[in-house]
């Protein structure tokens, strides 16, 4: 019976956590700063007695940790067999830049700034949103960059006082 009791809080936190974090966005999962990092950390910590209670054995420990994948095993069964769930749970992916141009509504939307923007564009290799031809903000949280040589318009146009 305790250890029934033990998966079922496992249970509920799975869920909660997984909700939290739906909730407060994406970037908190792929894109880990230190604060982030220390936030996880402290998060598991905080929920660890509310799984496993007084139980600090090796097996109510197992029975948490088993509970645990097999809850993550069901729910990427459910959202590959449900994509319309998959969306409403893992989010669809947001599109930031297009043809050279940051689209600042949807970095609010995803609570990114524009440093964070900039720094994911440094790491694909470009220098400036006006050489992207499209960043999104995938389901998972990286943001993927393509860039084929683009250039803003305002770089394309001749400089008609050189004729």
């Amino acid at each position: 019976m305790r250890y029934l009791i033990i998966a079922g809080s496992s249970a509920a936190v799975y869920a909660f956590i997984l909700l939290a974090l739906r909730l407060f966005g994406k970037k908190e999962i792929a894109q880990l700063s230190v604060v982030d990092l220390v936030f996880v950390l402290l998060i598991s910590n905080a929920v660890q007695n509310a799984m496993v209670g007084p139980d600090t054995s090796l097996l109510g420990g197992l029975c948490a940790a088993g509970t645990l994948f097999a809850f993550n095993g069901i729910f990427k069964l459910v959202t590959y067999k449900f994509p319309k769930l998959s969306h409403l749970m893992q989010g669809q992916a947001v599109m930031l830049v297009y043809q050279g141009r940051v689209i600042k509504e949807n970095l609010r939307k995803t609570k990114i700034s524009m440093e964070e923007l900039e720094e994911a564009l440094r790491e694909h290799g470009v220098r400036s949103a006006g050489e992207v031809d499209l960043a999104v903000l995938e389901q998972d949280g990286q943001i993927s960059v393509l860039s084929n040589g683009y250039q803003s318009r305002s770089r394309q146009q001749p400089n008609d006082s050189n004729g």
